[in-house]
């Protein structure tokens, strides 16, 4: 397959084009979350990794689209996009929801014959640990509140309550997407799996999120950092630097 010369696709945004890397990343966001939030990895991995960021139906430039309110229809949309970029090598990462949805996303894409070289779980519990959560059955406030406990909304938007509703459909939507997932048992991926978690995260403990080497028999290694469910926006440099040591070291 030959990579897409145009880059138009609504799902994939490619801020720092590397043509000459040998391995690509594709980002994908938390819950509420757009392609803008990984500019920041996409400048700091490029040219060395090419990255793609994916913008979900519902928000930005895509907020007249319907929202996408299951991991698994979100699945199946995403992998006809990403199957035109598979001529490189590549790799998932997903913070949060985005961590389920690349998991949905490697299993599909192994179904039809591309192993990616490595899944990249972030803030995340394994598929098969359940919670039984319904914070997208709260009203607006509620959400909000939510959303603010959790401190991965940008603070200009966190502190505009217009702004921040007019956005809650997408939040409530992909809040919903998350929390009414359910993992289903069958073959275990290829795919290495990399888990990032903070120690004081209160949406995956460190025990949930090694359970993510229950789902791999392509290898399995768990970082645990200081911080909670958005540890990686004070630890983005060693995040970033352990998914260049790995992707490196794959292309090598």
């Amino acid at each position: 397959m030959t990579a897409n010369p145009t880059g138009t696709s609504l799902w994939i945004r490619q801020f720092h084009p590397a043509p000459t890397a040998a391995t690509r990343l594709v980002c994908l966001p938390h819950a509420g979350g757009s392609a803008s939030y990984y500019f920041p990895v996409s400048k700091a991995l490029s040219p060395t990794v090419d990255v793609l960021a994916v913008q979900y139906p519902g928000r930005q430039d895509r907020r007249n689209e319907k929202c996408i309110d299951t991991i698994g229809e979100l699945a199946d949309a995403l992998v006809p996009e990403l199957l035109p970029w598979t001529d490189k090598p590549l790799a998932l990462f997903g913070h949060s929801m985005g961590a389920t949805l690349a998991f949905e996303v490697a299993l599909r894409l192994e179904q039809k014959g591309v192993v990616p070289v490595a899944l990249f779980a972030s803030g995340r519990r394994a598929p098969s640990c359940h919670r039984d959560e319904t914070v997208h059955l709260r009203d607006d406030d509620g959400l909000i509140a939510e959303v603010k406990s959790l401190s991965g909304t940008d603070s200009q938007l966190l502190g505009d309550d217009e702004i921040l509703r007019m956005v809650l459909p997408a939040i409530r939507s992909d809040y919903k997407a998350a929390e009414t997932y359910r993992y289903t048992p069958g073959p275990r991926l290829a795919t290495p799996i990399h888990a990032h978690v903070g120690d004081d995260d209160p949406k995956a403990t460190v025990e949930e999120a090694r359970a993510w080497g229950e789902h791999t028999t392509g290898g399995f290694d768990l970082q645990v950092y200081s911080g909670g469910h958005f540890y990686l926006n004070d630890q983005a440099p060693r995040v970033i630097a352990s998914i260049r040591q790995v992707l490196t070291s794959r292309a090598s």
